[in-house]
């Protein structure tokens, strides 16, 4: 039986992107740069974004691939942890970068999907980090298809194969 002092599932993930977003801005007073943070819940995972409308200077924070972002998304989830003792699945957004990313690799997803259904016996795609890996996934899951990720970091890479 629940106690009324434990977290609901909810509001732990809710705390989770309080302590990120207090870690974050500590980060952007230390760097000097200007931008907002919005804490939200997706798919049971806290999710953070830094929005600066019209401030090009926070994409200092993505790096030219999102290879910054990966690495600040770690240090955030580090962060978190280090309060919570337990290991968070954050999602950190900055400038948009992952949204935008989420849907080129639709695009992508939905190119190999068409290729499996018009008869490709399997369809492999370039290396992607996990996160990109999990949105192609996804994707070709809905379409009824399957997929599989092989190879190793960080050249790990995801396959579209029939159903």
């Amino acid at each position: 039986m629940a106690t009324s002092e434990e977290a609901t599932p909810t509001s732990r993930l809710e705390e989770e992107g309080d302590i990120a977003a207090d870690y974050l801005e500590e980060l952007l007073d230390i760097a000097d740069l200007d931008g907002d943070i919005e804490i939200d819940v997706e798919n049971d995972r806290p999710a953070v974004e830094i929005v600066a409308e019209g401030n090009d200077s926070i994409r200092v924070l993505v790096g030219a691939s999102g290879e910054v972002l990966d690495s600040l998304q770690e240090l955030t989830r580090l962060a978190v942890q280090v309060k919570t003792g337990e290991r968070s699945r954050l999602m950190l957004d900055v400038a948009g970068f992952r949204a935008d990313r989420r849907e080129q690799l639709t695009v992508i997803a939905a190119d190999a999907i068409e290729q499996v259904q018009g008869g490709a016996s399997e369809v492999a795609l370039e290396p992607l980090n996990a996160f990109e890996r999990k949105v192609i996934h996804d994707a070709v899951a809905e379409a009824g298809l399957r997929s599989d990720s092989r190879g190793v970091e960080p050249s790990r890479y995801v396959v579209v194969l029939p159903a």
